[in-house]
């Protein structure tokens, strides 16, 4: 039976995650992303906001290879341990004057997982979703490669989600939309993938 502290707890998912040597089932929303997408590539730099526990961040780093490098940050402690090649801040994740983050920049993919805590308003926590992925989609346009980005994103659905699509689209040329099979089936989240940049 699942703990009220952690609902995931025996969750086949999680269990699985665990097995596999990941702290949360949340890797295998970027797994089918990476599947279906393939925005992840040997060589990268990989800028993953909201990083804790660590699940994307570790997938990441296995997917960039030694030659890549994983900037993980949140306001959390991180305690997953990394190879080499994943380098760990605690602070902001979303402070675009942070120095680290132009120091480990320009990044080829900036990734969030996000998610506000939930207040059981749904229109509040839509509104509160819309602005981390706002927020997250600043820090994009600001540290990634002009050349080559790919931004993937958490966001609840709501009425701001119609909005979130066109600020994708106003800084990429692709905007997907992609709802993985992890996702549990009364979860309004979603996330909004952005390739092809064109920022200003």
């Amino acid at each position: 039976m699942a703990s009220k502290a952690n609902p995931y707890v025996g969750d086949p998912r999680t269990m699985e995650a665990k097995k596999r040597g990941y702290p949360a089932r949340s890797v295998f929303k970027l797994e089918e992303i990476q599947k279906r997408l393939q925005i992840l590539k040997p060589g990268m730099r990989v800028l993953d906001l909201g990083a804790a526990p660590g699940s994307w961040s570790l997938y990441a780093s296995q997917r960039v290879g030694a030659a890549g490098r994983v900037l993980a940050i949140d306001l959390q402690e991180i305690t997953q341990r990394f190879e080499p090649n994943v380098h760990v801040v605690q602070g902001d994740a979303l402070n675009i004057e942070n120095q680290t983050l132009a120091e480990f920049g320009p990044y080829d993919a900036v990734l969030s997982d996000m998610a506000p805590k939930t207040s059981g308003i749904k229109l509040r926590d839509q509104a509160m979703s819309f602005e981390l992925f706002e927020r997250a989609l600043e820090v994009c346009v600001s540290f990634g490669r002009r050349d080559r980005c790919a931004f993937v994103c958490k966001i609840f659905m709501g009425p701001d989600f119609n909005q979130a699509i066109e600020k994708t689209r106003g800084a990429f040329s692709k905007a997907k939309v992609v709802r993985p099979e992890g996702i549990r089936p009364n979860s309004k989240e979603v996330y909004i993938v952005g390739t092809g940049p064109r920022f200003p």
